[in-house]
């Protein structure tokens, strides 16, 4: 008999890391858009542990330039132990966002589970960012911008979580639809060797063919696959619903693919929802790409896909 596949809802209301309002409610837009009825029909059973709520930290230093750090540490330091306990405890954690500082929690929780496994984490950025800022770097002390920096152990001002916990490679970061990157930023990625692919790169090779390329990386390494899907990976006009659109994004049809092909390859056990803000989308159009770009990458087919309304 085989054993049913399980996944784990969070909810990260957490909008203090991107410096604007909205993002709290993206969990409740998700929910509401269906993630956890999609999942279920794909043969998930599916536990949704509600939103997290974590008071904020008492016990750091402020930071000029790591804006609402008491909160952010705190989501983070709660996320890191949620995201650990359910992959643990053989689920895939679905982290329901919230704006993308989460991913320092979110992924660090995946590193320590990696190394329980003996097995190197790879995460596939989707994003027009590439959020490798530090508040040394930061042109806006958002802490947002900060995450891949954070849990490649590039950010570390201040001990938010253990220095000695598991970090990932900065080499084993792959960054795609990137379109908007600082100038001090875009040097350490280079000095990292973080592994970028911008728009051009999408359109000279083909998103089929990054990916490709990325899953054999996974595959070959033994890898675990943590994927962090932004919203404005996405063109704004295929998902409008975030703070910091970026035009020339991904159409619909290549971020399919690659949910598509990422599910083929059995490599993901992880995945960010991030920066969805439905007090700027229209009438829940982005949260319902999100869910369906989710469904995708957990199985969904073309030819399973249902027809809606015009």
């Amino acid at each position: 008999m085989t054993e049913k596949k399980a996944a784990t809802l969070i909810g990260v209301p957490l909008e203090e890391g991107s410096g604007r309002g909205g993002c709290a409610m993206g969990p409740a837009a998700l929910r509401i858009a269906g993630i956890g009825h999609a999942l279920g029909e794909l043969g998930y059973a599916v536990t949704d542990i509600g939103d997290l709520r974590p008071a904020p930290a008492t016990d750091l230093p402020r930071h000029q330039n790591a804006r609402h750090l008491p909160v952010v540490a705190a989501f983070t330091r709660a996320l890191e132990e949620r995201t650990y306990q359910a992959a643990h405890a053989g689920t895939v954690p679905i982290l329901l966002g919230g704006d993308h500082s989460l991913s320092m929690g979110s992924v660090s929780g995946m590193a320590r589970h990696a190394t329980d496994l003996g097995r190197p984490l790879y995460v596939l950025w989707l994003d027009a960012h590439a959020d490798f800022n530090s508040p040394e770097t930061s042109p806006s002390g958002n802490m947002h911008g900060m995450p891949v920096a954070f849990f490649c152990g590039k950010a570390e001002f201040t001990p938010i979580l253990p220095a000695a916990r598991p970090l990932v490679d900065p080499a084993h970061v792959y960054q795609v639809g990137i379109r908007s990157v600082d100038e001090e930023e875009r040097v350490a990625i280079r000095k990292n060797h973080v592994k970028v692919f911008d728009m051009r790169a999408i359109d000279e090779e083909g998103v089929g063919a990054i990916i490709r390329r990325i899953i054999a990386d996974v595959s070959n390494a033994n890898g675990l696959l943590h994927v962090s899907l932004d919203v404005d990976f996405l063109d704004p006009d295929v998902a409008p619903g975030v703070g910091t659109t970026v035009p020339g994004g991904a159409t619909f049809r290549e971020a399919h693919l690659i949910m598509e092909m990422l599910h083929d390859s059995g490599l993901v056990s992880s995945l960010d929802l991030v920066e969805l803000n439905p007090f700027l989308d229209d009438r829940g159009k982005s949260a319902r790409v999100m869910v369906e770009l989710a469904a995708s990458l957990f199985g969904r087919r073309v030819l399973d896909r249902p027809t809606r309304p015009a």
